[in-house]
């Protein structure tokens, strides 16, 4: 595509412009964008439509849009702001320099002002931050009829249609309707009497996530967003929360590992030293505690040689048991389903899953090293230690998770580092120990 964008900014060919539109999202337009030439990308953006480029720009990543709006007249851009959502133009105007940023708004109308610089003053990572000014509401004294007749008027100014949102005279949230609902009643019926006053709704302080597990718990497609007195502010939609929930799992999988989130392949050098350093220098530590625990026992190794074969078995298997665990557990955390308060309980089950599972793999360890070294104490120690290591991960995998949490920090925070620590220490000192214990019937 990208070969195909060149071609047609050279010959200008307004037909090919539109063929490429029918055929391809924005999304993939924007993607093959991004690989042209500045002079390219500055002759199609003038080639195509406001409509056509905003689509472009709402969709693009946030580095390549500042890239965009670097080669467009400011009231051009204007002119592509008008033709997207206010959340999408918050999301872009955070990422601007407050200059250009505050020139931008200056040049808005009066309402997208006001509506934006609300939205601006919030965290980017709260509900406020990422909700959106256009939705519908009506006043509840409204009929049926009176409600679909404003609907054909202020439909095409919102993004969501489906969901209408009724308040009162004071502008209070007082209840929602379905537009399909609107098809089964009566023309005249009130819309206090038919609408739904069962209504799941967040402050803009809110943290994004938590309005995500909200949404997935109560299977909402859109969160209304209201003040401490309950005046409607704003809504949540569905692509938005989509994409808190995208964001939130690539965040926890890079700070599992010991990676910030806003890090990037190819970033800046220095910010990804500074970044990932600190964690492999505590990974460090970790390893000499392990190394430590191994030196404790030196002298039995020595007269056993074979149980330097056997010990990375025990501590790899401690640390995969732990890992299921832990895999689960920040899952649980994360949508709200397990709590420190509540569910210490269920350790109880992990530990007795890792038991019957280190006898398990204990036992094909133990066949394994029997057939070689004709030691059958060692296969003895190899299917304890197995057992006994695989409690002390489910336990660790279980409680480090919750105990961060308990202590407002995210629990995907390197809880592998922290998790695989635990397994590595104890699973060498509990195999050593009962080696040094058998050591007569292993010489």
């Amino acid at each position: 595509m990208k070969d195909n964008i060149a071609l047609i900014v050279s010959n200008k060919d307004v037909k090919k412009i539109r063929e490429l539109f029918n055929e391809n999202y924005p999304i993939d337009i924007a993607l093959a964008l991004e690989e042209v030439d500045d002079d390219v990308l500055k002759n199609f953006m003038f080639s195509i439509s406001n409509t056509r480029l905003a689509s472009i720009l709402e969709v693009a990543e946030p580095e390549f849009q500042l890239r965009m709006l670097e080669k467009l007249p400011f009231r051009r851009v204007i002119l592509l702001f008008q033709q997207m959502s206010n959340d999408d133009v918050v999301d872009i105007l955070g990422n601007l320099p407050v200059g250009i940023r505050k020139r931008y708004i200056k040049m808005m109308k009066q309402s997208s002002q006001d509506d934006i610089q609300t939205m601006l003053n919030y965290a980017p990572d709260t509900a406020g931050g990422i909700m959106t000014t256009e939705y519908i509401t009506v006043k509840e004294h409204l009929t049926v009829e009176e409600t679909l007749s404003k609907l054909r008027e202020i439909s095409p100014n919102s993004e969501i249609i489906n969901i209408i949102f009724v308040t009162s005279l004071q502008r209070k949230l007082i209840g929602w309707i379905d537009i399909r609902d609107l098809f089964t009643h009566d023309l005249d019926e009130s819309l206090h009497d038919v609408m739904h006053t069962n209504i799941i709704s967040v402050l803009p302080e809110e943290d994004q996530e938590e309005v995500a597990r909200i949404s997935t718990k109560y299977d909402l497609s859109v969160v209304p967003v209201v003040n401490k007195q309950n005046v409607l502010l704003g809504i949540i939609t569905i692509d938005d929360i989509v994409h808190v929930l995208q964001e939130e799992h690539h965040e926890d999988m890079l700070l599992i590992s010991g990676v910030e989130g806003t890090e990037r392949i190819g970033g800046p050098f220095k910010e990804s030293i500074q970044k990932r350093t600190p964690w492999l220098l505590i990974n460090l530590i970790t390893a000499f505690m392990a190394s430590a625990v191994v030196g404790l026992f030196q002298d039995t190794i020595e007269q056993v040689v074979v149980l330097a074969v056997a010990m990375p078995i025990i501590t790899g298997m401690g640390g995969n048991s732990a890992s299921q665990t832990l895999a689960l557990v920040i899952q649980e955390v994360a949508i709200g389903q397990i709590t420190w308060e509540k569910d210490k309980k269920y350790v109880l089950n992990e530990i007795w899953l890792g038991l019957v599972n280190g006898i398990i793999t204990g036992i094909f360890a133990a066949i394994a090293l029997y057939i070689p070294y004709q030691n059958f104490f060692l296969s003895i120690i190899v299917i304890l230690a197995m057992a006994m290591n695989l409690m002390v991960g489910a336990f660790f995998g279980f409680f480090v998770p919750l105990f961060l949490k308990k202590l407002n920090l995210d629990p995907a925070i390197s809880s592998t580092i922290f998790v695989t620590t635990a397994t590595d220490v104890l699973g060498f000192f509990i195999f050593l120990y009962l080696a040094e214990l058998f050591l007569p019937l292993l010489i």
